[in-house]
């Protein structure tokens, strides 16, 4: 399945004001699409639309409300007689120990990224049967990996996982026009841990290797044009998803370093975060306390199908060499 090309498209992203979101916005925008902006911090959109243009549209919305999702398809029909694309990015996180996390932080974080997942990819479909396009999920590596102290994030990116997946296979039953892609980001340089609720004692941050927003919004707008079934956003994602399956129980006793890898050495600026009331919003990058990479070669390359299989094939015999041997047991010598 293709699709038209990007210049010609009207594309709909939710959780356009931040991170991956809103660098996803600028670069579909800069290359010539149509585009409809939705999250709750409507002063921010405000901000956005008026520096990209009459090409496009926002409103403000809360996509773990199926009445605001809607709202969105009614926005882009309205002003721009429908949409070609739907991207669902809208997500937070929590961390912590699941034991200590509040049962409404768990609560409104599954409300968000599953049930934001769910509410776009249903309303987008209705649309799309009709006139053919594309939806684009964004989970994560966490929709293939457990994570220590981000336990309910890992847990609503497993859960998107298996709804866009369903949701394919029933797409391809029934012959639908709609190309469904599910697009998995390893550490992004995203405000993702500042705009997190933290139980933690320290600051958090992400693992690295940490790729910039910029691959992701390549990779999303990539698959709005040439379908792909799933994208992995970085190589050392799909190294570690590879090694996890290859030994899971090595990767399992990797817990205590996940953990100290997601905790700064300063205490925490913002323990509430932007949970349950939007803020910190307008950033594309955070502050990560390590070097951004550039690029992902091992992304770029899986844009391209010749270049793929042997991409795979040198990651699996990678991660194969890394997990062949048995870890330790504590108190081994």
């Amino acid at each position: 399945m293709k699709h038209k090309p990007l210049r010609e498209q009207i594309i709909v992203i939710t959780g356009a004001s931040s991170g991956i979101g809103l660098a996803t916005a600028r670069m579909a925008a800069e290359r010539g699409a149509r585009v409809v902006l939705a999250a709750r911090s409507e002063d921010v959109l405000a901000k956005v639309a008026d520096e990209l243009g009459d090409r496009v549209a926002y409103l403000r919305a809360d996509v773990g409300r199926r009445e605001d999702v809607q709202a969105i398809a009614d926005k882009a029909i309205a002003t721009f007689g429908g949409f070609d694309t739907w991207v669902n990015v809208a997500g937070l996180t929590v961390y912590g120990p699941l034991r200590e996390i509040a049962y409404e932080d768990h609560e409104r974080l599954i409300q968000t990224n599953l049930w934001g997942t769910v509410n776009g990819s249903l309303v987008a479909v209705e649309h799309l049967r009709q006139r053919g396009g594309a939806l684009i999920n964004v989970g994560s590596v966490a929709s293939d990996l457990a994570f220590p102290f981000q336990g309910l994030y890992a847990t609503s990116k497993h859960a998107v996982k298996g709804f866009t997946d369903t949701l394919r296979m029933e797409l391809i039953a029934e012959g639908a026009p709609v190309s469904v892609t599910l697009v998995k980001p390893t550490s992004i340089d995203t405000p993702l841990p500042q705009r997190a609720r933290n139980y933690m004692d320290r600051e958090p941050t992400l693992p690295p290797p940490i790729y910039p927003p910029e691959e992701v919004a390549n990779a999303i707008l990539h698959a709005a044009v040439h379908p792909q079934r799933d994208i992995f956003v970085g190589g050392a994602g799909k190294l570690f998803v590879m090694g996890k399956e290859f030994a899971p129980g090595a990767y399992d006793e990797l817990a205590p370093a996940i953990i100290a890898l997601q905790k700064r050495s300063e205490r925490p600026r913002d323990p509430q975060g932007a949970l349950h009331v939007p803020q910190k919003a307008g950033s594309e990058r955070g502050d990560p306390p390590v070097p951004v990479m550039r690029t992902s070669a091992y992304t770029r390359a899986t844009l391209h199908p010749l270049a793929t299989a042997s991409v795979i094939t040198g990651l699996a015999a990678t991660a194969a060499l890394l997990l062949s041997r048995k870890p330790r047991r504590r108190g081994a010598v």
